[in-house]
């Protein structure tokens, strides 16, 4: 019987981030949700890099952890002596085969299943974002014309404030 472990999703969220528009995942993190060392989780990676080519997992570049860490207010890394290691969701999906616990095995079903809804969240917004540069477009320029109109009402309004001299045919004696 495997232990059920429950992580928040916004925990979770939290420590997907991009990089060269690829979602990652730290070492550091992963190794904390899967309550190894993240010389563990390196170890079994390095002992196993067949299962780890470069767009399943790569190594940050000096730059790219510098930003990174300056995007964060309040980075929870420690002193690393090494550049961090990130893991792109297929990576993460790996990470199940070479650290065979029931820990591992539960995260990363949790994990999955974050970048899954991560994903639709993305196709939902994306169609909106369609939907509203379509109405944009439709309504784009109407500006000017919306203005007249106006400027028209405003005439007719004052047209009926200011009293008016009466228009007709005078009889004789009026």
């Amino acid at each position: 019987m495997s232990k059920e472990i429950s992580i928040p999703d916004e925990v979770l969220m939290n420590k997907i981030y991009m990089i060269n528009d690829t979602k990652v995942m730290l070492d550091s993190d992963l190794a904390e949700l899967y309550q190894v060392e993240t010389k563990r989780l390196n170890e079994q990676v390095k002992r196993n890099s067949e299962r780890f080519p470069e767009d399943f997992m790569f190594q940050l570049t000096s730059e790219q952890w510098e930003n990174l860490k300056s995007q964060n207010a309040t980075p929870s890394w420690g002193g690393r002596r090494t550049l961090p290691y990130v893991f792109t969701e297929q990576g993460v999906a790996m990470l199940s085969s070479v650290l065979n616990s029931s820990v591992a095995i539960n995260v990363n079903i949790q994990i999955i299943r974050v970048f899954t809804k991560m994903r639709e969240m993305l196709l939902t917004h994306k169609d909106l974002l369609i939907e509203m540069e379509e109405i944009r477009k439709k309504v784009g320029g109407q500006d000017e014309k919306i203005e007249l109109i106006f400027n028209y009402l405003q005439q007719f309004i004052k047209g009926r404030e200011t009293p008016r001299v009466p228009v007709g045919f005078k009889r004789k004696g009026e």
